[in-house]
């Protein structure tokens, strides 16, 4: 089977193929360019190159980089080898990268590939099925997400990388749908449908997503309009008719100019006559029952009849279904 930088090799040398890979070079690329033994052990010997995985050097003495690393761990791991989970949505431009990570590499499910330091090892039966027309090999777009999502710890670590390979712009929420057909017994399965919903709606972050299951559809409450455009700016949620907007902000502002802004922001909605609801995460986290009962104590304002539901015997949406009863 040819390896993936074959006709780059015939095309260009050895000499341009390790310069273009960042002094990383393997073992089969050396025989390939015709290479005796003899010729790869002598820098080895000589110091002048280092071992990185078995097979695969470093032609230079200087530390290696990520990216090097990442390359390092696919030629390593053989000519039926691509980059997947959070290595592959990295180089997709999905996630943020992160020099700190393992580097994750997924090979069919017949082969075998010891793991090393540093690199984990996953072996797929639909390996040739889920990758990605490019070179270097890595897994389409939808499918490095459904990776990550099968060993997220949490459903909330989940939706967060679901919400940003969206955000990206590089992956549709439809394409992970899409996906999800041949992963059965993936992780979180039952749970993900939603949350892919909330993204297709205009969910942008995790925060988002959690305003829209736990405030929103627990008890309830109308779904917001969301990612409104107006006045050149974007509305978190939007109740369409009511007046209300819902900010909803993750970070702790500590930076005088964007604590400016959202005063700014809230400044042109109450000239409009809407009113503006801002949670954060400890909000959304820890107190959604709260959130839920002020979303729809400012809705009856303009929908007298609006119900909600609590979300158990304790909620306090309860009691303020009983105070508007009375």
């Amino acid at each position: 089977m040819d390896w993936w930088w074959t006709r780059s090799l015939h095309a260009k040398g050895i000499d341009a193929l390790i310069h273009e890979q960042g002094k990383i070079v393997s073992r089969a690329q050396l025989l390939a360019a015709g290479w005796s033994e003899s010729q790869i052990r002598r820098p080895l010997r000589n110091r002048r190159w280092r071992t990185v995985h078995p097979g695969v050097y470093e032609t230079h003495t200087g530390p290696i980089g990520y990216a090097e690393r990442l390359l390092a761990a696919l030629l390593y791991a053989g000519p039926e080898a691509a980059w997947s989970h959070y290595t592959a949505a990295e180089q997709l431009g999905l996630i943020k990268p992160d020099p700190e990570r393992r580097v994750f590499v997924t090979i069919p499910e017949r082969r075998r590939v010891r793991a090393r330091t540093g690199l984990v090892i996953h072996r797929d039966e639909h390996w040739a099925a889920r990758l990605a027309a490019v070179a270097p090999p890595r897994r389409r777009p939808a499918d490095a997400v459904l990776d990550i999502v099968g060993i997220s710890p949490s459903l909330d670590t989940a939706a967060a990388v679901i919400a940003e390979a969206c955000q990206s712009g590089r992956v549709g929420a439809e394409d992970i749908l899409g996906s999800l057909v041949d992963r059965p017994r993936l992780r979180h399965l039952r749970s993900l449908r939603p949350i892919i919903a909330d993204v297709v709606a205009g969910s942008h972050s995790l925060l988002e997503i959690r305003y829209a299951r736990d405030v929103e559809r627990r008890h309830g409450l109308p779904r917001g309009q969301r990612q409104r455009s107006v006045d050149g700016e974007f509305t978190d949620v939007h109740y369409p008719g009511s007046g209300l907007n819902v900010e909803l902000d993750g970070r702790l502002h500590l930076v005088p100019q964007q604590r400016w802004r959202d005063l700014e922001r809230d400044n042109r909605a109450t000239l409009r006559t809407e009113a503006t609801l801002r949670y954060g995460w400890f909000d959304v986290t820890n107190r959604a029952c709260d959130a839920a009962v002020q979303v729809l104590q400012v809705l009856r304002r303009t929908n007298s009849l609006l119900d909600a539901r609590p979300c158990s015997p304790t909620c306090p949406v309860e009691a303020f279904r009983n105070i508007s009863a009375g």
